[in-house]
């Protein structure tokens, strides 16, 4: 069985206070895109001894150690659960970028406990998925659902919202930066009284530059002054909004219609443009 994960932006990301728990309150729209990662999940034919997961991957290179990936994270979650789960193969290609705000080890780890439940007939709920994910971070919850949702508490607080952006064009960039979110939460200046994200997306979306903000982009911009020169590039290719996703280093621009990029952007980085719901790569 095949799925593919996909990615998503933050529509806003304010950082409202630190919690007692040693969390973040945070307040965002999360809004998926079709930039996908490939999963496939078989049963072991042959399994070599007491070993539960044989894992491979392709595409972008996975970095660490393979016990850390979200996927066999999420395949020893249920088994915990539910010992009877066969030996499986797994086999993950990565086109998302890593470490980049997109969430695409999140959204790996999530569609893992939605394919087990599916393939092996589990019978979980969307709210008992919801429950497993959360273990695996504050972003995977998101991916269960995988429709536009206004996020609160660490970010698995979701309700739904209406956020229809099918007319308009995206232009995503990664320049391949690595971005610490512990260092980034460091610098990170607390807004216990902005406006909640899902009101400011109700406003037309011409309204939303300057309105709807990012945090860690004060944060992290100073660190890495080429994330804010990549958001001024895409203002000056006429996006109508442009802002970092995450805690970074990607960055997104929403067109009316799809810019040129060519000579724009360095070659070594990870362009895609996505037009009427179809992702494509251009570098």
């Amino acid at each position: 069985m095949v799925v593919f994960p996909n990615a998503k932006i933050n529509l806003g990301l304010r950082v409202k206070s630190k919690r007692l728990d040693g969390y973040h309150e945070l307040d965002t729209v999360f809004f998926p895109l079709p930039i996908c990662d490939i999963l496939e999940i078989i049963i072991q034919p042959n399994p070599a001894g007491n070993e539960k997961i044989n894992f491979s991957s392709s595409g972008l290179e996975i970095h660490g150690d393979t016990t850390s990936n979200l996927c066999i994270k999420a395949y020893h979650l249920l088994n915990k659960d539910f010992p009877d789960l066969p030996p499986i193969q797994m086999h993950l290609h990565k086109n998302i970028p890593m470490g980049a705000g997109m969430g695409g080890g999140s959204a790996d780890g999530a569609f893992t406990i939605r394919l087990l439940n599916e393939k092996f007939n589990l019978g979980l709920d969307a709210d008992q998925m919801i429950s497993y994910a959360l273990q695996l971070g504050s972003d995977c919850p998101f991916f269960i659902l995988n429709t536009p949702v206004s996020a609160t508490g660490r970010g698995e607080i979701m309700e739904p919202v209406d956020c229809d952006l099918n007319d308009w064009k995206f232009i995503v960039i990664n320049p391949g930066i690595h971005i610490s979110t512990a260092a980034a939460f460091r610098e990170i200046k607390l807004n216990p009284n902005a406006a909640p994200c899902h009101t400011l997306i109700k406003q037309p979306i011409e309204n939303w530059r300057g309105n709807l903000v990012n945090d860690f982009e004060a944060a992290v911009f100073p660190m890495h002054p080429e994330l804010e020169d990549i958001r001024n590039q895409l203002y000056a290719l006429d996006a109508v909004y442009a802002s970092m996703t995450g805690s970074g280093s990607t960055i997104y621009g929403i067109f009316k219609e799809l810019p040129d990029l060519r000579g724009i952007f360095p070659a070594s980085y990870t362009c895609f443009s996505i037009d009427k719901g179809v992702a494509h790569r251009l570098s």
